[in-house]
């Protein structure tokens, strides 16, 4: 992992953006990490995009704005595509992460061009398998440590674990179902 990791996410309301930006930061944190993990809104309503943040690193974080030049993106809506540059400001280096069942090459038309590295996982498939629902978060979340690096697979579904067993206790199915969208996630995004 570099020294500092940015992510920004890319969502609408009610899909779980926020939430998977803040269970990010936490469960680095656990490892070791200097976190940050803020959402970007307004009087947003259920379904209105959003934007979410993330800081990652080894050492602390002095700077507590947005982030205008992340190093990953993750696009949890992939209609966002037709209505946000979600590449805005996206390093070279880096690479962007969109929950979609299209190929990657029919995404590529929407991208602005962007010439970094471009990921896909269909968040909905995974969690309509594990969960029965669809909330994309969980695979999204997956995907972003997976292709970020930030943690290993082991120590995120450990961290992961936990998180989930103090957050849902008296629901030990949810856990599991997260677990499983986890795992999945971690396998499929390509």
């Amino acid at each position: 992992m570099k020294d500092l990791i940015e992510i920004r996410w890319h969502g609408r309301g009610g899909q779980g953006a926020k939430t998977a930006a803040l269970l990010l930061a936490d469960v680095a944190f656990s490892t070791g990490l200097y976190v940050q993990g803020f959402p970007e809104y307004g009087p947003e309503r259920m379904g209105a995009p959003i934007t979410a943040y993330n800081r990652l690193s080894r050492n602390k974080i002095r700077n507590h704005s947005n982030i205008y030049h992340p190093d990953y993106v993750v696009v949890v809506d992939e209609t966002l595509l037709d209505s946000v540059d979600v590449t805005s400001g996206l390093k070279k280096d880096g690479a962007i992460i969109i929950n979609t069942s299209e190929k990657k090459e029919q995404i590529l038309p929407k991208l602005h061009n962007y010439e970094g590295e471009v990921y896909t996982i269909d968040a909905r498939r995974i969690s309509m398998e594990a969960l029965g629902k669809y909330f994309p978060n969980s695979p999204m979340l997956a995907a972003i440590v997976k292709v970020s690096g930030v943690m290993n697979d082991a120590d995120f579904l450990e961290e992961m674990r936990k998180s989930y067993a103090h957050k849902f206790a008296s629901k030990p199915e949810v856990i599991e179902g997260n677990m499983m969208a986890l795992s999945l996630a971690l396998q499929e995004v390509q």
